[in-house]
C-alpha cells in the first residue's frame, strides 16, 4: 500500500499541476483577449472618428464586430488551452447558437435589420428621420447592431429597435438638398386678393434664403368662412429651411397689412326659420294635453 501512495502521489501532483498551469493559461488568454478586445476598440474607434472620408454610421457597427470577433478568439483559445478539441468546441456554439437563435428571435431580427439598414442606407449620422409608423422621430446619433440612437428636438435621447425602423417606411428630412415650405394665411373676402397674392411674391422674392428655382409661387388654397385662404410656396436649402420659415411667418402679417389686407374675422350666418303652421297645429293638442291631465 505505501508503494502504491508512493507511486500515485507524483502521478496525481503532476496532473493536478498540468491543469493548474493550463487552467491559469486559459484565464489569462481570456482576461488578454478581453483587454485586447477593448483596446482595439478604442483605438478603431478614434483612427475612424479621424478619417474624413469613412462614413460615420459604419464607425460603431465596425468597433463592435472587431471586438467581438476578438473576444470569442479568446473564449476558443481558453477553451483550448484546457484540452477541449476545437471540433467540440465549434459544435457546442453552433448548438447554441441554435438554442440562442429561437430564443431571441426578437433581437437577430434587430441585428439583421442593422446590417441592412448600413447596407442600404436609407438614413445616416446627423440625418433628421421619422419612423417606426409615425411614432418615432429624431436626429440619429449612431445606428448600433441592436438599437439606433436618436436625439428629439426637445435634447432627449431615444433607443429605437433596428427592426421597427426596417419594418416600416422611413421619412428622411435632410436627405434632399432643397425643401419646400407651404406657409397659409388668411385675408378677407373684401380685400384686394390679386395685390395680397402678388405682395406675398415680393415678399418671398426679397427673403435670400428663398431659392429663386423654382420660382416662388403665391395662390388660393380656398374659401372658408368669408375668408380667403392663400398659400406662399418657396424652395430653400435643407439646412436653411426653419430659418426661412420663422422669418417668412413673422413678416407675412405685416406684408399683407402694407397691402392694406386686413386681419380677418371668420363669420357665419345663422338662418332660424320660424313655422307658424306646425306651432297653429301644437297648440290644440296641447291643450288637450292639459285639459286631460286636469281631469
Amino acid at each position: 500500500m505505501e508503494n502504491l501512495h508512493a507511486y500515485l502521489d507524483p502521478i496525481l501532483w503532476g496532473t493536478f499541476s498540468h491543469f493548474a498551469i493550463s487552467l491559469c493559461t486559459a484565464l489569462l488568454i481570456l482576461f488578454g483577449g478581453w483587454w485586447l478586445s477593448k483596446l482595439i476598440g478604442r483605438w478603431l474607434s478614434r483612427m475612424m472618428s479621424r478619417q474624413a472620408k469613412l462614413d460615420a454610421t459604419l464607425t460603431p457597427i465596425l468597433c463592435d464586430i472587431s471586438v467581438w470577433g476578438i473576444r470569442i478568439l479568446a473564449v476558443v483559445g481558453a477553451l483550448s488551452r484546457l484540452g477541449i478539441e476545437t471540433a467540440s468546441i465549434i459544435a457546442v456554439l453552433g448548438a447554441a447558437g441554435l438554442a440562442i437563435g429561437l430564443a431571441l428571435q426578437g433581437t437577430l431580427q434587430n441585428i439583421a435589420a442593422g446590417i441592412m439598414l448600413l447596407a442600404l442606407r436609407p438614413f445616416r449620422v446627423d440625418d433628421y428621420i421619422e419612423g417606426g409608423g409615425g411614432q418615432v422621430a429624431g436626429t440619429v446619433e449612431e445606428v448600433g447592431l441592436f438599437m439606433t440612437r436618436l436625439a428629439k428636438p426637445d435634447g432627449i435621447c431615444e433607443y429605437v429597435p433596428n427592426s421597427a425602423l426596417w419594418s416600416n417606411s422611413v421619412r428622411n428630412y435632410t436627405r434632399n438638398p432643397t425643401r419646400r415650405l407651404d406657409l397659409e394665411t388668411e385675408v378677407s373676402l373684401h380685400d384686394d386678393i390679386t395685390g395680397a397674392i402678388e405682395a406675398l411674391k415680393a415678399l418671398a422674392s426679397s427673403e435670400p434664403l428663398v431659392l429663386p428655382d423654382p420660382a416662388p409661387m403665391a395662390m388660393v388654397m380656398r374659401f372658408d368662412d368669408s375668408v380667403a385662404v392663400l398659400n406662399l410656396r418657396v424652395w430653400a436649402k435643407t439646412e436653411h429651411f426653419w430659418e426661412m420659415r420663422w422669418k417668412l411667418a413673422q413678416q407675412v402679417r405685416t406684408t399683407l397689412k402694407d397691402a392694406r389686407c386686413t386681419l380677418p374675422v371668420r363669420m357665419r350666418e345663422l338662418h332660424i326659420v320660424h313655422d307658424a303652421t306646425q306651432d297653429a297645429g301644437n297648440t290644440p293638442t296641447r291643450h288637450g294635453g292639459e285639459a286631460l291631465a286636469q281631469r
